[in-house]
């Protein structure tokens, strides 16, 4: 348990960035040293396969349409809302909390907004079918999180939550790296 608070406030700084990135602003990271690059996020196992046939390193926010870019943004928005406040509950217990902001997550699904059949197109054609894959893997992510929470266990929810932000890291290295130059 103590080794994981630092990784719970290093969450908040990591969504803090989220925010910072979406809105246009560059945040300067340190130089890399061997105890950081050990600690970088392994793929998400539903993303593995397909993420090797995929190119390295795209920026997919420059490749969507403004309409469909601006939801992305309210979604990555509404997650570092909801992260926070998860990380907060989960070190006071406070299990409801956790049920409902991890289920937020979950139902902030980008394909189940309201998009037109003309937007699912474009974001279809600008993506990269692991993209999507990591957003529905990170999505069924928070949905274990919320059943955690509401079956009262805090030593899932730690797991369920690393996991989370490890998936949010694992796919900012791949999918957002002009906007997180430092992962």
């Amino acid at each position: 348990m103590h080794l994981r608070i630092p990784h719970l406030v290093g969450v908040t700084i990591c969504f803090l960035g989220v925010l910072l990135a979406l809105s246009g602003c560059k945040v300067q990271s340190p130089p890399e040293t061997a105890n950081h690059t050990a600690h970088r996020a392994a793929p998400m196992p539903a993303a593995t396969a397909s993420a090797e046939k995929q190119p390295v390193n795209i920026n997919v926010g420059a490749q969507l349409p403004p309409k469909v870019r601006g939801l992305l943004i309210q979604e990555m928005q509404a997650i570092l809302g909801a992260t926070q406040a998860i990380q907060a509950a989960i070190v006071q217990g406070d299990h409801e909390t956790v049920a409902s902001k991890a289920q937020a997550i979950h139902d902030s699904f980008i394909m189940d907004q309201q998009m037109t059949a003309a937007d699912k197109q474009a974001l279809l054609a600008a993506v990269p079918d692991a993209f999507l894959e990591r957003d529905k893997a990170f999505h069924e992510i928070s949905a274990q999180l919320a059943q955690a929470g509401r079956d009262r266990d805090t030593k899932h929810e730690l797991r369920q939550f690393s996991e989370m932000v490890d998936g949010c890291v694992a796919c900012h290295t791949q999918y957002a790296t002009a906007r997180f130059p430092g992962l």
